[in-house]
């Protein structure tokens, strides 16, 4: 996985094959008005202790800092998203009422595809309405492995 992050948080994590990653490096670098650059940042070693003990089924809940500049409603999709508990799915409708916006199902899915902090931001957790997988940056049969692998660690 690549990591990026500012003294506020971690601002991105995404796998290393994700299709989209050399724009989401582009825009992120527009966003904050700067340069990545390879370098050590305070927040990787908590990142990487962390992502270690939910990767072998010990932790379910993430504490390292995060910093996820986007829109208000952007925003709120996300931390709405670190509400769904470990081992658990919502779908889009019920992420869009959660929200107060029932009629914001796209919008709502929009919003959960620009989430630049995979796994930590847990977007995997949200599927269609007919249970069925759907849109997942780094493919549906990570999303698959992902929601697998927290059902085994419950």
């Amino acid at each position: 996985m690549f990591a990026c992050a500012v003294e506020a948080g971690v601002c991105l994590l995404e796998f290393s094959d994700r299709k989209m990653l050399e724009t989401e490096f582009k825009s992120l670098a527009r966003i904050l008005n700067a340069t990545i650059v390879q370098g050590h940042n305070s927040h990787f070693e908590t990142l990487k202790i962390q992502l270690s003990e939910y990767f072998d089924g010990h932790r379910k809940h993430f504490t390292v800092p995060l910093y996820s500049p986007g829109t208000d409603f952007q925003r709120q999709v996300w931390d709405e998203l670190k509400t769904i508990p470990f081992g658990s799915t919502r779908s889009y409708l019920q992420q869009a009422r959660r929200l107060g916006r029932p009629e914001a199902v796209r919008a709502v899915a929009a919003a959960n595809g620009m989430n630049r902090i995979s796994v930590l931001v847990p977007c995997h957790r949200v599927i269609g309405s007919d249970g069925q997988l759907t849109g997942y940056g780094g493919g549906l049969w990570r999303k698959k492995w992902l929601l697998d692998h927290e059902e085994k660690n419950k």
